[in-house]
């Protein structure tokens, strides 16, 4: 006998072929050579969906195929059934890591298990991972519709990149950092707000309160994050508070107005910032200096697909960027 698959489903057309031959006398070795399939097949095929006399009806079997195959899978299957990757997940979801982490972090780690984002997402919103949509960013407990993004406004004032010498801004070195503020609500009690410093090429970001968006103030800020973590030039917006910036002690160049997309990589860490920490509107008087430095820890230590599944920390020690602590 020739050598087939070990197992497959019979199509329908092979079911009526099958009903034939079994009232035709043949019996289960000559029906699967007459097929093309394995005995075993035969034998399921029989067991599975005969009558309850034990006759075969293609009708009959191909209904009950239908039923069994619809009640075979259900969303969030492969993570249920698996009660090791479950607690793993589980247990990841409540360190805050988001379903991208904790899929290629798997992969990198060549764990003995293994489920996609999109798979950790279908069981997240499915009935069994309802309770544990409360751990991602978003809270989001179903899938959110793709509206389109806005793009953000920027003020006007002060220096263009494009005057940068050449090669101070090559995009393949490390140390270069973007920069920005998050303001409080205009009706917020204090004037606080928040200075952000990005790597580009690390990723690393460097978080600190401002008492107000004075240019003195922004200048001092810029100053503090320079001298523990140093970059050989930034790249900021246009904004009235960075008047000062001759006095940041690094290099210091600016986009063109209205112009975010210039900086990407601290926009992008202030979307995390946002969403994971402190939502648009934040009122930065009644947010303590502890958790501003957990909020940076969290994002330094996310995994990160863009870094194939780093942290910001690993990357910036690997580059240099940083020291290892001993």
């Amino acid at each position: 006998m020739a050598k087939f698959k070990t197992f497959s489903q019979l199509t329908n057309e092979k079911r009526y072929r099958l009903e034939l031959l079994i009232h035709e006398g043949h019996n289960q070795k000559s029906c699967a050579l007459s097929l093309k399939v394995n005995e075993g097949t035969i034998s399921r095929e029989l067991q599975r969906y005969s009558k309850q006399d034990g006759t075969y009806d293609a009708e009959v079997a191909i209904r009950r195929a239908l039923v069994k195959r619809s009640n075979s899978k259900h969303q969030g299957m492969k993570i249920e059934k698996d009660k090791i990757l479950r607690e793993h997940i589980i247990k990841e979801l409540k360190e805050k890591r988001s379903p991208d982490e904790i899929s290629g972090r798997m992969k990198k780690d060549k764990q003995p298990f293994y489920a996609s984002k999109n798979a950790i997402y279908d069981w997240l919103w499915s009935s069994y991972g309802q309770q544990y949509c409360k751990y991602l960013c978003t809270k989001r407990y179903n899938k959110k519709k793709n509206t389109g993004s806005t793009k953000r406004e920027m003020i006007p004032a002060l220096i263009s990149f494009r005057e940068a010498p050449q090669g101070s801004l090559n995009k393949t070195r490390y140390k270069h950092s973007e920069f920005d503020t998050m303001v409080s609500k205009k009706d917020a009690m204090g004037k606080d707000a928040l200075a952000v410093v990005t790597f580009k090429k690390e990723k690393l970001i460097r978080l600190k309160k401002m008492p107000n968006m004075r240019p003195s103030s922004m200048a001092k800020v810029i100053r503090e994050i320079n001298k523990n973590t140093p970059s050989l030039s930034m790249i900021g917006d246009r904004g009235i508070e960075n008047k000062n910036h001759q006095s940041f002690g690094v290099d210091t160049f600016f986009c063109d107005p209205h112009s975010p997309w210039q900086k990407p990589h601290v926009e992008n860490q202030n979307g995390l910032i946002r969403k994971w920490w402190f939502p648009k509107g934040t009122d930065w008087s009644q947010v303590s200096d502890e958790q501003v430095q957990e909020a940076e820890d969290h994002i330094n230590n996310k995994w990160r697909k863009s870094l194939n599944y780093l942290s910001a920390i690993e990357n910036s020690i690997k580059h240099g960027t940083l020291k290892e602590k001993n």
